[in-house]
């Protein structure tokens, strides 16, 4: 079983909610990295990990919420194709943290964690 497997089906015990908290988890990590100026293959690395959480919770969201989420990883996936060259522009740097950090916020009002229980 290889590394990716085990991390997939590690991840997928939790409850839809626990892993669009760690999506947005991970998209906060994004914005930072970015930010920050950070390794670049740390970033990258990040915004794999996030295109593999949407994948593997697409599936089980609503249709509008998975619909947003595809949109995302898609955006993820431009990213990542551009990333060598885009890290060494600050512009572009605070352009995918500024964007990580909406899709990091949007995540985590998917998820519900934040609305208060009765």
């Amino acid at each position: 079983m290889t590394t990716n497997e085990k991390k997939r089906q590690r991840f997928l015990r939790d409850p839809l909610p626990v892993r669009l908290g760690g999506l947005a988890a991970t998209l906060g990590r994004i914005s930072s990295s970015a930010r920050e100026g950070s390794e670049p293959a740390t970033t990258r690395c990040l915004i794999e990990e996030a295109r593999h959480m949407i994948e593997w919770t697409a599936a089980d969201a609503e249709p509008e919420a998975a619909a947003e989420l595809v949109l995302v990883q898609r955006q993820l996936t431009l990213w990542q194709n551009v990333w060598e060259a885009a890290c060494q522009d600050r512009r572009q740097r605070v352009l995918l943290s500024v964007q990580a950090k909406i899709w990091s916020d949007r995540a985590l009002a998917l998820s519900g964690l934040l609305d208060p229980t009765p």
